[in-house]
């Protein structure tokens, strides 16, 4: 059967459990300290809360989910969903219930939110500093092996957009694919792929005007990316398009020094590597109470 836009989304269902297997790695054969020091009849209650002056939110559910799995008769409330914008001290989760099992969730549950929160923010900075312009930020495959749907999922929490999930979505025929074969035989694999795979798109890589000149030659291809050219080559490359039907991605020594300029250009989408594999933590707390 033909691979289709979303047939990731099949695949990722059969991933092992990012959440099981991180309490896995963290409780092993047990919580020595609650077992030790924590009375087994002990409940509380708890909140997961911001420390960072400014935020935005991701992988709450995701917290939520590790605190479910230690113990299912927690009780568990989403006080603010992904995508919300914190303040220091606002409150994203609150929990109810055994002690121990609270206090083991804790470090898994505090990973996921400020790690993924580390990723919405960044990308919302991102985001932010592309208006007026009308390009969208995209995110890579440049992320956490394992982790690679949450983090898409938080940049689309940061108002950022995906870009394939994997090698299966969507054909991306990069500087070294392009080397290895010449126009000829490019166009014939792109009449090929759009026979075999009708509801994905083709992305191709220009590292010259040049090279986007002959790509806009061809029929077939969705997106260009204009790899590490200068914003005069970019402007041009726009110019180039005229009224065909593709689109341009920028790539390659973007910051957010750089960006809002990449966006000026007339460029549709710029990807950012950085989104998702230099994202600073933002800080979460548990604190807790007994009851």
């Amino acid at each position: 059967m033909a691979a289709t836009r979303d047939s990731w989304k099949q695949y990722v269902h059969q991933l092992p459990d990012p959440v099981a297997v991180a309490l896995a790695e963290d409780i092993g054969t047990g919580d020595v300290t609650c077992a030790t020091f924590v009375p087994a009849d002990q409940r509380s209650v708890a909140k997961i809360f911001c420390k960072h002056p400014a935020a935005i939110l991701a992988g709450v559910e995701v917290g939520k989910r590790a605190f479910e799995l230690v113990d299912d008769s927690l009780e568990v409330r989403i006080v603010r969903e992904s995508g919300s914008a914190l303040s220091r001290g606002d409150t994203v989760l609150e929990i109810s219930g055994s002690t121990r099992s609270i206090l083991t969730g804790e470090r898994t549950a505090l990973n996921f939110i400020q790690q993924l929160s580390g990723v919405a923010t960044l990308t919302r900075r991102f985001v932010d500093a592309v208006k007026p312009h009308n390009a969208r930020i995209l995110d890579t495959r440049k992320t956490t092996p394992g982790l690679r749907a949450l983090e898409k999922a938080a940049v689309v929490a940061g108002g950022g957009t995906n870009h394939r999930f994997g090698l299966y979505d969507m054909a991306m025929a990069k500087e070294n694919h392009v080397a290895a074969t010449d126009l000829v035989r490019l166009a014939a694999g792109i009449r090929e792929f759009r026979a075999n795979h009708p509801g994905l798109r083709i992305e191709v890589e220009a590292q010259s005007l040049q090279n986007v000149r002959d790509f806009l030659a061809l029929d077939g291809i969705d997106v260009i990316m204009l790899d590490n050219m200068t914003l005069d080559e970019m402007r041009e490359a726009v110019r180039l398009r005229a009224d065909k039907p593709v689109a341009y991605e920028a790539s390659g020594g973007v910051s957010l020094d750089t960006v809002s300029a990449i966006a000026a250009t007339g460029v549709d989408f710029i990807s950012v590597g950085a989104l998702t594999h230099s994202a600073p933590a933002v800080d979460f707390s548990l604190d807790i109470r007994p009851c």
